[in-house]
This record gives structure tokens, C-alpha cells and sequence, in this order.
């Protein structure tokens, strides 16, 4: 995967609060758990043991001589460094990131003068070195000291100073992360470990627990979530293949994270503010469970939002807001299809697919080469390209101003005088309520309805293992934002072909993101988009190559561009075919018909 960071402002400031308030002790915690240590010692003294006996496994591997030796050592560095992940992922996201990142070329541009290219280095990269044929023992074993040196940083730079909230945050973070990337494959890419390592994440968390015993006031929920960690622990004791993660996620997932809304109203915990996972979150798949505000400008207004939406589909639907008013939002975005057009391209003038924008809020960066910051930049973006609106912004704001409703509506919404950002807000805050959560699949998942077929379930357990889907389509969005801290949308090489070919194809003449930074490493790369409503958005891929969901199925299980003739060294897309059957082909498309969401699902 490629974490290509578009940090705002808004990022910074959580960043920035949330080590803070990490460093100023702990408000209501108990004073011990012993009588010498206090619960954040005893964390700390944890953290710094795994790290040690990671270490301590990874420096052994260039000292043996056979693979299978090295491998197993690597087992048992990496058994340390999931043991640590909970906590080490929350309080050193970055390290974290980046000892846990997958063998790609990592590429980070700040803007045009601060691109750097990054060799990736961590726990994947080695794995992937270790079943590599011939071993590559020089490469290996810089990797692995790469590693180590950095475990050793971290280990003697880390304090700890958790509050209870951050107690709570730390434990839903990571419940989270289990039903989203640990139980997918998403960093076990050869061994597959990814059931039994998500077993060592849950021991933390009991571990974690059973430190704040004396917290609890209720002697029924800390028995209750310590309990629902050890069936987690128990019901993960199976294969990877034909592990049932459809009724994993609803009956551990779900219900710990009703368990943790439970244990933070008995311990009496106040909240700072709120990140991308809501602080009462009861479900994976609610319609609450993520806070929209988060993937917006920290500056954006939160009063009468509600006013300012229906305003912004007035805006949204309007052609006066193009040069010879024959086009709006709405011409390239109709309600009825999810927001696309049902179109290969809107016409001859345009090169990309219309992509829905359902679920569009919840991303970090925009346009499908990722471009735009927020909602309210790719606005700009549309207004003032030549073959959309084409019509510069301050143009644009005399024509909503010379219009006597809007601007008097515009009057009473907005108590300033940014009329260019509020026309901007406006049109932003509609988009950002097109997300309803409420799919046949949403109802299933949290027991509102009992609809799905077997097939169904199939394909959704196809998706999250076997198919790979969700090591790039990350639930419960299904878009490339990364969980549990969405704070990177990623982007990807698929090998998308120029014309819907199967043999000697050619790749898509689109250069994708490179066209923004001229970045060489990133010539091909896309946005990865939501699959959501994805049954009513044909055609698909950022050229429409591809009509129907079956072809879209067909040109991944061969492995993407790969698979069917297209050479692209940096491809993300693992390049062997996911050896589908078409039955299980079959069972992917039914499960992705099952997220469009109930408004348009009864349309035609």
C-alpha cells in the first residue's frame, strides 16, 4: 500500500493535543496496581520487554545459517512486535506505520519542492525477503538492522502517560484494527499469520484491561469485556481461508465496542474531543460510528449545517455556476445512478469516469489522482477547469451574489464575508451528508434484518480473506482510507488497461497522479475508490474500461495489469493470480450488490 500523507491543519492540531495530553499524567487512573509500580509504569516496562525480546529475535537471524531457522526467529520478533502493536500504534503512530509498512516503494510529496522516495523497511519487507528464492542474505540482513536499530530508538525514547481516555481510545483503536486489517492479511502478505497474530493483539488488550481492574465500578463489565477478548482469542484458532469474518465482526467486533461505550460511561471518562472513530461507536458498520468532522477542515463552520447542506444541493444542482450555465454538479453526478453518470466519460472534452460521491466525506484527499485537500478544494478544481465549469471563482461568486435568494440565504447562514469559501462550504456540506450506512448489508451486519443469502456471506468473507479485497477497499467504508486513524487515503498502480483486453494488454495512456507532481514513481497511480453503491456506478475504473462488475472481478483474480500483459514495476497489486473459482467469483459480485445503500437500491 502507499501512504501518501496530506496532512492538514486539522491533523496537526489532533497530533499535536493528543501528545500533549499523553504527557501531562494520568487524571483518574488508580495511584498502583502494587504497591511499587503505577499502571503506567507497569506499561512501559511491558512495551520496553516486547521490544527487547523483537529485537533480540531479529539481530539472531543474520547469526543463523538455515532459512527455515531465520524464519522461525522472524516468527518470534514479529510475535513481539504484535504483541506491542496496541499500544505502540497509539502513542508512535508514525514508527508504527513504518515498521508495519508492506514491501512498496513509498513515496511522500508534501508539494512540488518536498518529494522524498523512500525504500521501505519493517517486519513485511523481511518477511517477504525470507521466502524470496534465492535468498538475497546481503539485502535481508540490512533490513533487519534497519529494523532492529529502529525498535532500539523507539524503546529508549517512548514515555508513557495514558489517561483513562486514552485507555479507552487505545483499546477501541485496536479492536478496530483487528476487524479492518488484522483478520484481512493486510500485513501477513506471505505467511499469513494474520488470525494468530491478532490473537497476540488481543493478550495486550487484556493485559490492559486487567492493569485498570480498579477502575471499574462495575465488577459485571470488566468481567464481561475481559471475557469477550478471550472468546475473540478462541473464535481466531482457525485457518485463514475459511474463517467466517461476517459473524466474527458481529459477534466479538461489535459487541466489544459496545462494551468499551459501556466501560467508559462506568469509569466516568470525559473526552478531550473527538477522532476519526466516534467516542460512543457501538458498531463497526453504524451510521455513527465515524465522525464525519474529522476529514474536514479544523476551520470549517459547524453551525446550522443542516440549512447550510440544503443550501449547498440548491448550489450542487444549479447550472448557473458554469461559464454558459449548461452544467452543474448534478449533470456529471445524478442522484438517481449514486452520483455518477452511467457514463464511460460526461463527454469527448472529459478523460476520467464520473466517481460517485457517496461516502466522499470520508477521505483525505480528493479528485481521483488526489489532488484536492477537501471537498471544498476540489470544488475550486471544477470551477475552474476548462472543460467543466470554466468559470474562474470570483465570477462565480458574482453570479451567486447577483441572485437574490442566494445571497440573501447566503446572508443568513454565514456571518462572514468569505463568500468564495462559503459558496465553497456550502456545496461540501451536502456532499458530506450522502452517506447513509444503510445498505441490505449494513442491516444484516448489525441484526436489523436476516436477508443475506449464503452467497452473500460468501462473498463477503471472499472479500476480507481469500480475494484480498480489503487489504485496499478497508471496511467499513470499503475506500482506500486506512483504519483505525484514517488519516491517509491511499492511492494505487493497478495496471488499469487502455481498452478491455485479456491477452498483450496496454496500459491505461492515463498517467494518473504523476501529471500533479511529474513524481516518475508514481505514473499509473489512482485513488482507490469506494465499493460502495459500486452496483449502481458502472462503468468502472478511472477510464470506465470495464462495463460490468464480472469483468472487474476477472481482471483482479488474474492479477491485475500483470495478470493480463502489463509490466509496471511498481505495481501494488500483487501480481499473482488470487486463483478464484467462478463460483467465488460469483459470491464477490453478489456481496458488493449488497452495499448499495437503500435509496437507490429501489431505483432502476
Amino acid at each position: 500500500m502507499n501512504n501518501i500523507l496530506f496532512m492538514k491543519a486539522k491533523t496537526y492540531t489532533y497530533s499535536i493535543c493528543l501528545l500533549l495530553f499523553m504527557q501531562m499524567g494520568c487524571k483518574k487512573q488508580p495511584e498502583t496496581v502494587n504497591q511499587e509500580l503505577t499502571t503506567n509504569e507497569h506499561i512501559l516496562n511491558f512495551f520496553k520487554s516486547e521490544i527487547e525480546q523483537s529485537v533480540s529475535a531479529l539481530d539472531s537471524i543474520s547469526t543463523l545459517n538455515s532459512t527455515s531457522d531465520k524464519i522461525e526467529a522472524y516468527k518470534s520478533a514479529r510475535h513481539h512486535f504484535k504483541t506491542l502493536e496496541p499500544i505502540l500504534a497509539f502513542v508512535d503512530q508514525n514508527n508504527y506505520k513504518s515498521l508495519n509498512a508492506p514491501n512498496i516503494l513509498q513515496v511522500l510529496e508534501e508539494d512540488a519542492t518536498d518529494i522524498k522516495i523512500r525504500t521501505p523497511f519493517g517486519f513485511q519487507v523481511i518477511e517477504e525477503l525470507l521466502h524470496e528464492e534465492p535468498l538475497d542474505t546481503l539485502a535481508l540482513h540490512q533490513v533487519v538492522r534497519m529494523t532492529s536499530s529502529r525498535l532500539k530508538l523507539i524503546q529508549g525514547n517512548t514515555a508513557i502517560a495514558l489517561k483513562d481516555y486514552h485507555i479507552i481510545w487505545l483499546l477501541r483503536n485496536q479492536v478496530v484494527r483487528i476487524a479492518t486489517t488484522g483478520i484481512t492479511g493486510f500485513d501477513s502478505p506471505v505467511l499469513a499469520q494474520s488470525l494468530k497474530e491478532s490473537q497476540y493483539t488481543y493478550k495486550t488488550l487484556l493485559f490492559m484491561v486487567d492493569l485498570f481492574k480498579d477502575e471499574f465500578s462495575s465488577e459485571a463489565i470488566y468481567k464481561d469485556l475481559k471475557s469477550s477478548f478471550e472468546n475473540a482469542i478462541a473464535t481466531l484458532s482457525h485457518d485463514f481461508e475459511s474463517f467466517d469474518r461476517f459473524s466474527f465482526i458481529k459477534n466479538h467486533t461489535d459487541n466489544q465496542l459496545k462494551l468499551l461505550v459501556q466501560t467508559q460511561d462506568d469509569w466516568h471518562v470525559t473526552f478531550p474531543f473527538e477522532m476519526a472513530l466516534t467516542n460512543n461507536a457501538e458498531s463497526l458498520f453504524g451510521e455513527n460510528t465515524l465522525n464525519v468532522s474529522y476529514f474536514t477542515d479544523y476551520k470549517s463552520d459547524t453551525l446550522n449545517l443542516k440549512e447550510k447542506a440544503v443550501f449547498g444541493k440548491q448550489l450542487f444542482n444549479d447550472k448557473l455556476l458554469s461559464k454558459n450555465k449548461t452544467m452543474a454538479c448534478a449533470s456529471c453526478h445524478v442522484s438517481d445512478l449514486a452520483f455518477t453518470d452511467g457514463r464511460k466519460t460526461f463527454d469527448n472534452r472529459q478523460t476520467r469516469n464520473s466517481p460517485t460521491l457517496t461516502y466522499a466525506a470520508y477521505q483525505q484527499s480528493f479528485f481521483m489522482d488526489g489532488r484536492a485537500g477537501s471537498l471544498e478544494g476540489q470544488v475550486v478544481g471544477v470551477a475552474e477547469n476548462h472543460d467543466e465549469f470554466n468559470l474562474p471563482m470570483d465570477s462565480l461568486v458574482n453570479r451567486v451574489m447577483h441572485n437574490s435568494e442566494y445571497k440573501t440565504v447566503m446572508t443568513s447562514l454565514y456571518n462572514n464575508e468569505r463568500v468564495e469559501y462559503n459558496i465553497r462550504h456550502a456545496i461540501a456540506s451536502y456532499v458530506r451528508t450522502l452517506n447513509s450506512f444503510d445498505s441490505k448489508f449494513d442491516k444484516n451486519i448489525n441484526g436489523l434484518e436476516h436477508s443475506l443469502t449464503q452467497e452473500e456471506k460468501d462473498g463477503f468473507n471472499l472479500f476480507m480473506g481469500k480475494a484480498v479485497c480489503a487489504t485496499c477497499h478497508f471496511p467499513p467504508l470499503f475506500n482506500g482510507t486506512v483504519p483505525p486513524n484514517y488519516t491517509d487515503t491511499e492511492l494505487e498502480l493497478l495496471g488499469v488497461p487502455e481498452n478491455n483486453d485479456t491477452i498483450n494488454a496496454i496500459v491505461s495512456k492515463d498517467l494518473g497522479r504523476y501529471n500533479f507532481y511529474g513524481t516518475k514513481e508514481r505514473e499509473h497511480f489512482f485513488k482507490t475508490p469506494t465499493v460502495r453503491n459500486v452496483e449502481k456506478t458502472a462503468p468502472y475504473m478511472h477510464n470506465g474500461v470495464y462495463n460490468t462488475l464480472e469483468e472487474v472481478v476477472d481482471f483482479y483474480n488474474r492479477g491485475g495489469g500483470k495478470g493480463i500483459g502489463i509490466q509496471e514495476e511498481y505495481q501494488t497489486l500483487p501480481f499473482d493470480s488470487l486463483d478464484l473459482s467462478e463460483a467465488e467469483q460469483a459470491s464477490l459480485v453478489a456481496f458488493m450488490k449488497t452495499l448499495t445503500d437503500a435509496e437507490f437500491s429501489t431505483k432502476e
